[in-house]
């Protein structure tokens, strides 16, 4: 079973469906890893056991009965601590959020991902109220990373990452404001998507979605196997009753992307952070990679880019934090994290009045003009997914570490799709990623150029510290 739990989530619903394995044997098996591996990660902080046991008893005797099945019947999947799963208390990490009732019903994106037949295993760590870019809070503590236990596993979704990694589980839901679902991803070596703004609905999420940031920010999938983004974008990506904000866009096959119609490009500094040299070099093997399977691979990159670190911050913080604080106080958590706290001290250079908040939108729109512009001379583009591979306990909030997350932050104020794929490792053995953006809509583009720096270099790669 070792071996299978290696494997991707399409793969593992497939010898389910051939009766290979059964959904009993399957869950049980990530039930064993997650109780061998927990101690050490502190990835989860609700085990669903009884009930995915339950729920895989279900699946197989669906399966005797010859029904009709989903493409991930039988197969267990996790989600973070800021989405509703019904049964279960969100505590998104913040301790006011701790005595809060247990939720009645799914959110729509884990909704789904039942109805396609899969199984909640466990819910897994996150920052106090998702606000930093490690998984650390007062409820649960901190989650480490599995290729070195010294190191985080990133934020937000860093519990997700880790589990995913150390396969407890082979996939699940990130969600995604300035690099939450890409940072961790990309620290604990497994590939995750952040969809174009609007493409999934975030009903049921907590927090839920509204306010001037609300076009920041996405859900998005994870998984050790970009064959599985490829597999559930399709089965998440559709509006739903509750979220005006999703579209109903098409979602092409990554599948039927040829990379030789498109022209690529490449960067290693956006202006601001450049990447260290071991994490340039595995940025610029992957695009030497696709050079000849492409119409070009130029190094360039918009010229708007240097200013997305201070353009996220302005659009998250014209205000100081203050409407933080209030929701805090609001939630009860009289005692935040330090991360948190470290946050919100960051925003307060950015506090403004009504004209300064103007004067931020202008140059939003003004950034989103350029980045768009910049697709008339490029289809998809290679980058960084952060300057450097994790980072020890503790050394996100420094400044010369913090502004290097402008590297993911760059696509969340483009609203563009970004996913990240391991491509290679540094000395130290730790995972190193790149990042691939293409225009809006364009997921299929983003994981057909990840398929492919994944077959190249291959991708996941098992930890051997636990």
């Amino acid at each position: 079973m070792k071996e299978i739990l290696r494997c991707s989530a399409t793969s593992q619903a497939s010898l389910v469906r051939r009766r290979k394995v059964s959904s009993r044997e399957l869950t049980a098996a990530h039930l064993e890893r997650i109780a061998e591996v927990d101690p050490k990660l502190h990835a989860t902080v609700e085990v669903l056991a009884a009930r995915a046991l339950a729920e895989a008893d279900a699946a197989d005797a669906a399966l005797a009965r010859g029904e009709t099945v989903g493409p991930l019947h039988g197969v267990p999947f996790s989600t973070k601590d800021s989405m509703e799963l019904a049964g279960t208390v969100c505590t998104a990490g913040t301790v006011g959020r701790s005595g809060a009732a247990a939720s009645t019903e799914d959110a729509a994106l884990v909704a789904r991902l039942r109805r396609a037949g899969g199984i909640p295993i466990a819910k897994t760590n996150l920052p106090d109220l998702l606000f930093a870019f490690e998984s650390d809070n007062l409820l649960f503590g901190r989650t480490n990373n599995p290729y070195g236990l010294d190191r985080t596993s990133g934020g937000s979704s860093g519990g997700e990452a880790a589990l995913i990694a150390a396969c407890g589980s082979p996939l699940g839901l990130g969600s995604d404001a300035a690099g939450s679902v890409r940072l961790p991803a990309a620290f604990c070596g497994i590939a995750g998507i952040k969809p174009t703004s609007g493409r999934l609905p975030r009903t049921g999420h907590f927090p839920p979605a509204g306010g001037w940031i609300e076009a920041l920010w996405q859900i998005g999938p994870m998984a050790r196997r970009v064959e599985d983004l490829v597999t559930v974008m399709p089965l998440l990506a559709a509006p739903d009753e509750y979220d005006p904000t999703a579209v109903g866009m098409p979602a092409p096959d990554p599948a039927a992307v040829s990379l030789r119609g498109l022209r690529a490009a490449f960067y290693t500094d956006n202006g601001l952070a450049a990447a260290q040299p071991e994490v340039a070099e595995v940025v610029r093997a992957a695009a030497r990679s696709l050079a000849a399977d492409t119409a070009c691979m130029d190094e360039a990159r918009p010229a708007c880019l240097a200013a997305a670190y201070d353009l996220e911050m302005k659009l998250l913080g014209p205000d100081g934090g203050d409407s933080v604080r209030r929701y805090l106080a609001d939630l009860g958590s009289t005692r935040v994290h330090p991360l948190l706290t470290g946050w919100l001290d960051k925003l307060e250079p950015y506090r403004t009045d009504l004209a300064g908040l103007e004067g931020y939108w202008a140059e939003w729109d003004a950034y989103r003009a350029e980045m768009f512009a910049f697709l008339r001379r490029y289809d998809v583009l290679l980058a960084p997914a952060y300057t450097q591979p994790a980072l020890v306990h503790g050394a996100s909030m420094r400044d010369e570490n913090f502004r290097g997350f402008s590297h993911t932050m760059a696509y969340n104020v483009a609203g563009w799709p970004a996913a990240v794929v391991r491509c290679g490792e540094s000395a130290e053995g730790l995972p190193i990623a790149v990042q691939v953006a293409a225009g809006p809509w364009r997921e299929d583009r983003v994981l057909a150029v990840a398929w492919a720096l994944e077959r190249n270099f291959g991708g996941w790669k098992a930890p051997e510290s636990i």
